[in-house]
């Protein structure tokens, strides 16, 4: 699984939660009990996009009423977004691309972090920089399972954390592949759940997902 060390590249993927919540906030008010009712069903980890105006906002009140939970900073797309994302209390990273300027803010950073890539060449060119635990995105639309298994063989120490039209139906064939850590989804907080502060049903809808497993193999024929 993915590394939660300090100054370590990954971002974090508890041995029981093969599902990282994407979480994308308009008000920060919901943060705290949305991250909350995550944490109780089983999903530990989230990530809150820089999407909104709200999101440092948002990290910062997770961060410091839910400790049970590790929450995490992703759609980081400049190297000037990693120290006010840190400053909000994220004590992981996450970015949709990369570029050296970015890598080099999030290595510098301290925290664990995955960068995103798309493209084999990219997943090299990290490599090279002794970055290992990578998010592929978006992962449906760049290849899918198809595109990992074929990077598995050719690169069989890199870890993948795939985000981007992944789903629960979708989630267990991706869990099935060697190369991949975890997934990130935002499938278990559905817009009307959010708009209704249903925190009940996200906390159900998490448990499910925090259940997810790779498919058990065909039984053999006897």
């Amino acid at each position: 699984m993915l590394s939660l060390t300090p100054g370590a590249p990954g971002a974090p993927s508890p041995a029981n939660a093969p599902v990282i919540p994407v979480l994308t906030l308009d008000d920060p008010a919901d943060a705290p009990p949305l991250v909350r009712a995550l944490a109780r069903g089983g999903l530990t980890a989230v990530e809150i996009t820089l999407r909104t105006p709200a999101a440092l906002e948002a990290i910062a009140a997770a961060a410091r009423e839910v400790p049970e939970a590790v929450v995490g900073a992703g759609t980081l797309v400049r190297a000037a977004q990693v120290g006010a994302a840190a400053r909000a209390g994220a004590r992981f990273l996450v970015s949709p691309g990369w570029t050296e300027g970015l890598l080099d803010a999030m290595t510098a950073s301290g925290l664990p972090f995955l960068p995103g890539v798309s493209t084999a060449s990219e997943v090299v060119a990290l490599a090279e920089r002794g970055v290992r635990e990578l998010k592929f995105f978006p992962a449906e639309a760049a290849g899918g399972t198809a595109y990992l298994k074929a990077l598995a063989a050719p690169l069989p120490e890199i870890r993948f954390c795939p985000t981007g039209g992944i789903d629960a139906a979708r989630a267990p064939a991706y869990l099935a592949l060697p190369n991949v850590a975890c997934v990130g989804g935002s499938w278990m907080v559905p817009q009307d759940a959010l708009r209704d502060r249903d925190w009940d049903r996200v906390e159900h809808l998490a448990r499910e997902a925090a259940g997810l497993r790779a498919p058990a193999p065909p039984s053999a024929q006897v």
